[in-house]
């Protein structure tokens, strides 16, 4: 899947932000990885420049991650990982809030049970104009045949590992992000050919997708006052005046 989700990444983050070091493209970015695992998506983003932090609230995971990355050099500089859970990282006054120009949660939202408190959390975690990629599967007839029944028969997947009722559609989930401060710029299919064990690009979203929303920019508080107004330098002398 890395063949498409990391492009998919890469490119939509240089269409926001522009080029970077050559060979570095995502250099100078901070990337939260949700759901990182053992680290198979965070280490190709952090070989592209990115300052990465994989979290994942099972240790062992973050155990194999950390392992893997420590044979590497070239990714010590730029990738960390940490036990620990999105709800906990975006905490009101905790170090994530608003840190990440980019948060990934790539085969991660079909497992959770609230969705609402996913998307919060994240527009918590960005910075305004921030970047999200979501990868995951559509809920559709199409998709219980293929991505369970037939992925479980093939042994693609463990038995278990989805239930259908956490599926969501592309359409469900546009509407549940721009609820939650966001808009959605692109959505695109994904299809996995279990002969070829390649995955590519389609028109259809009826099974796997991709979807790149952006963090919308903060509009400032219509009761706050703009120091700048010529009525309320006019209101604070008046105000001065009276109290004197």
């Amino acid at each position: 899947m890395n063949d498409l989700r990391v492009p998919f990444i890469r490119d939509n983050l240089l269409n926001v932000h522009g080029g970077r070091q050559p060979g570095k493209p995502l250099a100078g970015l901070r990337i939260l990885d949700v759901g990182c695992g053992g680290g198979l998506l965070t280490e190709p983003l952090g070989r592209l420049g990115a300052d990465v932090l994989g979290i994942d609230p099972v240790a062992d995971s973050i155990g194999t991650a950390e392992v893997h990355a420590w044979h590497d050099p070239d990714l010590r500089g730029n990738v960390r990982y940490r036990a620990n859970t999105l709800e906990e990282l975006s905490e009101k006054g905790g170090k994530g809030a608003g840190q990440f120009d980019a948060v990934v949660a790539s085969e991660v939202v079909e497992h959770l049970a609230d969705l609402e408190t996913f998307a919060l959390c994240c527009n918590q975690v960005l910075k305004p104009g921030g970047s999200l990629f979501i990868t995951t599967i559509n809920k559709t007839k199409l998709s219980y045949a293929l991505a369970i029944v037939a992925a479980e028969a093939l042994r693609i997947v463990p038995s278990g590992s989805h239930d259908w009722d956490k599926f969501v559609s592309p359409v469900e989930l546009e509407r549940l992000l721009e609820s939650n401060g966001f808009h959605v710029e692109s959505i695109r299919g994904m299809l996995y050919n279990p002969l070829s064990r390649a995955w590519s690009w389609t028109e259809s979203t009826s099974i796997n997708y991709a979807l790149h929303a952006v963090k919308l920019e903060e509009e400032p508080d219509p009761d706050e006052d703009d120091p700048d107004d010529p009525t309320v330098i006019v209101a604070q002398a008046k105000a001065r005046r009276w109290y004197n």
